[in-house]
């Protein structure tokens, strides 16, 4: 059984891995797309998306919770906003790898659990510890150093931030798996993405139809870009703690952030590195202060385990409390990535 525990945690781990690094070398995907725009390369991610998570979902024959899902307007509601959110999302990050702003888009990754974390003070009321306001009032600081290193405000990466960290907190409330919320989405996106994509070929705009049988399938292939990363997210969730894919999370914009600066050789002159490092050390004390709050959590768990069942449900709850905090401050893990 322990030999089987450990293999399950390996396997889960692998398939983290694949996640995030797809995720991470995902701006290598979009240039290949070219000289389709970003429009067009975005309307064909979520026409294919919808067309290989449905396949994906008939294979599996996972198709009770759309029936749950049309008798509840609300919900519908909801996913249509996590639709237009995950929209702009998707649109601003093609548009920025594929005009040369890969290291201004991996900041908006970074800076993400610090929105989240400011969006639930202004919006849910939440509260925080002292050490989650040091790293909010740190990456404020790191974006105000940024603005003037970029001589504009970083709006790509607050373009970004702010839209996924919406989308985490919009899908938290539809609370749909990760392939079924993006079945959804795309269900809500399709048709007007397939309506421009008609429009555009009959207006002889359409690279799908006049740069050859590569460049249709390159494109075609962008359903599984966006699908195949949940598929082994999802793998990973099961076999792992929350804590460690809080920490995986990382992973993506620092994949991203290395592409930029060493493949793409986008500049990064020293008040750039600046204010970087001013969003590193933000990220650094979110961590260790999650770490922190959970190892307490489960301290308090263990010492509090009695064989009453008051004292049981405390400690399961405090347990599940723990994995909560130590998971990180970022969006729902489920919610799709660039």
């Amino acid at each position: 059984m322990a030999g089987e525990s450990r293999g399950e945690r390996r396997t889960g781990l692998l398939n983290g891995f694949a996640a995030y690094g797809m995720w991470g070398l995902v701006p290598l995907f979009w240039p290949l797309l070219k000289p389709a725009g970003a429009l067009e390369i975005l309307a064909h991610r979520m026409v294919w998306s919808l067309v290989f998570v449905g396949v994906l979902l008939l294979v599996v024959r996972r198709w009770a919770w759309a029936g749950e899902l049309l008798r509840q307007p609300r919900r519908l509601g909801l996913i249509a906003v996590a639709a237009a959110v995950i929209t702009v999302n998707w649109g601003v990050y093609i548009w920025a790898v594929n005009a040369g702003h890969v290291v201004e888009a991996s900041l908006g990754y970074f800076i993400n659990p610090l929105v989240t974390i400011a969006m639930g003070v202004l919006i849910l009321k939440e509260r925080l510890r002292p050490a989650q306001w040091v790293a909010v009032g740190v990456g404020f600081a790191a974006v105000l150093v940024l603005t003037v290193g970029y001589g504009r405000p970083p709006w790509i990466s607050l373009s970004l931030a702010f839209s996924f960290a919406t989308y985490g907190l919009v899908k938290k409330k539809v609370n749909l798996g990760g392939i079924e919320s993006l079945a959804a989405e795309t269900a809500v996106q399709f048709l007007p993405a397939l309506g421009y994509l008609l429009w555009l070929t009959a207006h002889g705009g359409s690279t799908f139809t006049g740069d050859g049988a590569g460049h249709a399938a390159l494109l075609a292939a962008t359903g599984v870009v966006t699908a195949l990363p949940l598929v082994c997210f999802g793998a990973a969730a099961i076999r792992v703690p929350l804590s460690t894919l809080g920490l995986l999370q990382y992973l993506a914009p620092v994949f991203q952030f290395l592409l930029g600066v060493l493949y793409f050789d986008e500049a990064m002159p020293p008040e750039r590195w600046a204010g970087f490092a001013l969003v590193w050390l933000a990220l650094s004390l979110l961590t260790w202060d999650a770490l922190r709050a959970a190892r307490t959590a489960r301290t308090v768990a263990s010492e509090s385990a009695v064989p009453s069942r008051t004292m049981t449900t405390g400690t399961a709850s405090a347990a599940r409390k723990a994995e909560s905090v130590a998971s990180g401050p970022g969006p729902d893990p489920e919610a799709a990535r660039p």
